[in-house]
């Protein structure tokens, strides 16, 4: 007579692979889905490289950054807004860029010197992570 050997896994074995998965996924998830809004937050930062361009050359070719809005002094008008961008004005020579309910509808903010060579970044996506000073 042989001992009764039962093959495969027992219930507690399950249990402690099933607790193991459940806290990696705990885990794993917020930050996918962190990583998910970043990148979609890097279409409303690219967006406003044409924004940046056109309000440094206004206040260097001697433009009133008071006067520095969208359509004038060859700052582009408002663009449409897209799955993740709602808008990009300019006031007083300050971007404001704000994305869409898909990226907590965080805003990018940028803020030039006196001649446009460098730009101060502020607004709600510095809070949240989605952008950074630099």
């Amino acid at each position: 007579m042989h001992p009764s050997h039962s093959s495969g896994f027992s219930l507690i074995e399950l249990m402690i692979v099933l607790a193991i998965i459940g806290i990696l996924a705990v885990i794993a998830i917020p930050s996918y889905q962190t990583y998910t809004k970043r990148a979609r937050f890097s279409e409303v930062i690219s967006s406003t490289d044409t924004f940046k361009t056109s309000v440094a050359l206004a206040l260097q070719e001697g433009d009133p950054l008071n006067e520095l809005t969208n359509g004038v002094y060859g700052i582009p008008p408002e663009p449409q807004s897209t799955k993740n961008l709602t808008s990009i004005k300019v006031t007083n020579g300050i971007i404001t860029a704000t994305g869409t309910d898909l990226v907590d509808n965080a805003t990018y903010i940028l803020t030039p010197n006196s001649d446009g060579t460098t730009w101060v970044v502020s607004g709600t996506c510095l809070a949240s992570g989605l952008c950074s000073n630099g």
